[in-house]
């Protein structure tokens, strides 16, 4: 009886007890302060797949795809997402995403994702440590234009053109009240005083009349 069982039992092909598993390692951190990141994803695979697929995911829960890369032995595709700037590449054992244009407001934590597509059995990695990509801001610095001459050049400039236009100021000043003072001691005043008429200073007229011209009264006398 117990001869007949182990007879049986060499005739049972032995298990496979080697599981197909995919291990995803990423470096923890990773700080980015020219809005470029190259993000590396270690993977090691113990299976026979032939076709592949690895994405990268934002945010604790994964809920992010942030783009693809998916290749077989003939063919590489891959595809991003309209909000990220994101490539990816492959190579023996690890997979590079590539990211640019980054902004502080992508700061999160990332997740590689390794898929083993075909042929069967289907087999993805267990969820890694992540990697936190920390985007710097930058600072937008605007630097004022340099002046072609030097400071203190246009300072002695602006001093000397100040004080002639002062000077010029001050002399045409004294010559406008100089020539306001000749005009007012030349000026021409008729005089008033009346004069007496000739040869007649004794008949009696006021000394303020006007002198009188008798020769107009002679002409036309007989």
């Amino acid at each position: 009886m117990l001869l007949g069982i182990l007879v049986v039992l060499c005739f049972i092909p032995t298990a496979d007890v080697t599981e197909n598993k995919i291990l995803v390692a990423q470096r923890p951190l990773l700080i980015v302060a020219n809005k470029t990141a190259t993000l590396v994803c270690n993977y090691t695979y113990n299976g026979t797949g032939k076709e592949f697929r690895a994405s990268l995911h934002k945010g604790t829960d994964s809920a992010v795809e942030v783009c693809f890369i998916s290749w077989n032995t003939t063919n590489t595709s891959s595809n991003s997402n309209k909000e990220f700037n994101c490539a990816g590449s492959h190579d023996k054992d690890k997979v590079i995403f590539s990211l640019w244009n980054m902004s502080a407001s992508q700061t999160d934590i990332y997740f590689c994702k390794i898929e083993a597509m075909y042929p069967p059995p289907y087999v993805y990695n267990e969820k890694s440590n992540g990697t936190v990509i920390h985007v710097k801001e930058t600072l937008i610095q605007t630097q004022e234009p340099q002046s072609a001459i030097p400071l203190w050049i246009m300072v002695a400039v602006t001093g000397v053109l100040a004080f002639y236009s002062m000077l010029i100021t001050a002399v045409f000043i004294n010559y406008w009240q100089k020539s306001k003072k000749n005009m007012y001691h030349q000026s021409d005043y008729m005089n008033m005083t009346p004069r007496h008429p000739p040869y007649q200073k004794n008949k009696g007229y006021p000394s303020y009349a006007p002198t009188r011209d008798y020769t107009a009264y002679r002409s036309w006398q007989p």
